[in-house]
């Protein structure tokens, strides 16, 4: 798949993470417009957006956001993810007038230790049927 052909915003997550699954599953019940799409970091289509973004993939800790070809990573594909879901969420968008990098503290601490607290799989989460066509 070519990164132009991706007409919808991509969610890249890290499909061995306990956390990151379920982060997934909670954007999902919550984007009632169904805009979302998801791959995992580990795809071949994530692969393609770490190559083309210059992303280093060796120690990558953060969901990725990819939305008309541009990238957003850690607090701020958060938020922007955040102000685009249903109920309150969006007021979570506030806390981008917060610099990127005091917000990112935060966001690469809970990162850094979301296997030890969430724990981790032993293969990718796959989605079940009534979700797979939102998944890449």
């Amino acid at each position: 798949m070519n990164l132009s052909e991706i007409k919808q915003p991509l969610i890249l997550f890290d499909g061995y993470c306990n956390l990151c699954s379920s982060s997934v599953q909670f954007i999902i019940n919550r984007d009632k417009k169904k805009q979302y799409f998801f791959a995992s970091l580990q795809s071949e289509i994530g692969a393609k957006i770490l190559e083309h973004f210059k992303i280093n993939s060796t120690n990558l800790e953060s969901v990725i956001l990819f939305k008309k070809n541009k990238v957003y990573i850690e607090s701020n594909a958060a938020l922007q993810i955040a102000k685009t879901l249903s109920g309150l969420w969006p007021i979570m968008y506030i806390f981008i007038i917060i610099p990127s990098f005091l917000r990112n503290i935060v966001y690469r601490f809970v990162s850094k230790n979301r296997y030890k607290w969430f724990g981790k799989k032993k293969s990718c989460w796959m989605p079940n049927k009534e979700i797979l066509s939102r998944f890449l």
